[in-house]
């Protein structure tokens, strides 16, 4: 019988995001995370190569999710309140994203893997801020780089921290994140809304 290689690379990665959400690259081995998949940690080092390599890949895979998942094109004619409460339901639903990207911050003081590949990545969402701007759908008064970082912080935030939001805004039910997802939403509108002119 053949050997599945595409599946046993899908169940190592899995493994992947499972273990260095929960320990971090530095926390957890490669030992660890062939076990947790049930392969032998040479397949994982003939298939990913060492640690880092492979923390890379997980949070490549792992971006490429989010953008497949939550698209945005241009705030010209999408609502950027309901792409805010779209990335927060995501977050929600994926924390394990939210772990990995502040690992690697912790991990890395410069420049990160892939990281220009990635500028590229981040910088579909700008665009989408600047056709807004260029339609008169969404301020000037905030750069569409700094906006859209706003924006991602509002929706991603409360996964990020969820102690600290369950101490600011109480325990998490289902009316909790309706409640949560309706002011980022709200929030996202209000902070994107152009500039009103005063009729003359």
């Amino acid at each position: 019988m053949a050997w599945d290689t595409e599946g046993t690379k899908r169940k190592i990665l899995a493994a992947a995001v499972t273990e260095f959400a929960a320990h971090g690259p530095d926390g957890t081995t490669i030992e660890r995370i062939a076990k947790a998949s049930g392969v032998n940690k040479e397949r994982v080092y003939n298939y990913f190569g060492g640690k880092r390599e492979l923390f890379a890949r997980v949070l490549r895979e792992e971006l490429a999710k989010v953008a497949r998942d939550v698209p945005v094109e241009s705030f010209a004619v999408e609502d950027v309140g309901d792409y805010a409460g779209r990335v927060y339901d995501y977050h929600c639903e994926h924390p394990e994203l939210g772990r990995l990207l502040r690992w690697e911050g912790l991990l890395f003081d410069a420049d990160v893997p892939d990281e220009e590949q990635r500028r590229d990545y981040y910088s579909y969402k700008t665009a989408a801020v600047t056709a807004g701007q260029d339609a008169g759908t969404v301020t000037r008064e905030i750069d569409a780089d700094h906006l859209m970082f706003l924006i991602l912080s509002l929706a991603g935030w409360w996964s990020a921290v969820p102690q600290v939001a369950r101490m600011i805004t109480g325990p998490e039910d289902d009316a909790a994140h309706a409640r949560r997802r309706a002011s980022v939403i709200t929030a996202a509108r209000r902070l994107a809304a152009p500039e009103r002119t005063e009729p003359s």
